[in-house]
């Protein structure tokens, strides 16, 4: 499965949260899944990948032309890296090429790619898996805003039904290989 993983290019103030992003890209090369990602090498876009690696996963790495000027920002070991002119287009590409999305935790990047992922779910044009990695209780807070949202009438019951969020690595990939059989 071709699985895109959106997330922070910063590591976080919590070693777990490194630590358990490259359990995960360790897993999900295991299980014989390919990472499509920013391309990055660093925060936890580089740990996805050095996890990756370490199981000798296959990575394709998509990123905007003016990140390889940048020294040091891009993953030197990906398997394919594919340029884009732009971010959209970065976008647009990571979700064609893509069964399911992963969203490990992140800030205002990763908070847009998650929302324009549940927007073009809720407009039935993709009916991919969007799975949210909830390390050290990071989207608990996310989940109690949509869930206000909801009850105040703003947003619809279904769209938090568009998600799914987990703890635990193991469920985490789990659930993404029941969902591709259904």
């Amino acid at each position: 499965m071709n699985i895109c993983v959106y997330g922070a290019s910063r590591d976080g103030n919590h070693p777990d949260y490194v630590a358990e992003t490259e359990r995960l890209g360790r897993l999900l090369a295991q299980r014989g899944h390919t990472i499509i990602y920013g391309g990055g090498a660093t925060g936890l876009m580089g740990a996805i990948a050095r996890g990756a690696k370490q199981e000798n996963g296959h990575l394709i790495g998509i990123a905007p032309d003016f990140f390889d000027r940048m020294d040091g920002e891009l993953f030197d070991d990906c398997d394919e890296m594919l340029y884009t002119e732009t971010m959209r287009e970065r976008k647009r590409l990571m979700q064609q090429k893509s069964d399911a999305f992963l969203i490990l935790p992140g800030g205002t990047g990763t908070f847009d790619e998650f929302f324009e992922t549940i927007v073009l779910k809720s407009f039935n044009l993709h009916p991919k898996p969007v799975l949210l990695f909830n390390i050290n209780g990071y989207y608990d807070k996310l989940w109690e805003l949509m869930e206000f949202g909801a009850g105040e009438g703003f947003i619809a019951e279904e769209t938090n039904r568009l998600f799914s969020i987990f703890d635990s690595v193991e469920e985490l990939v789990v659930y993404l290989e029941v969902s591709k059989m259904l």
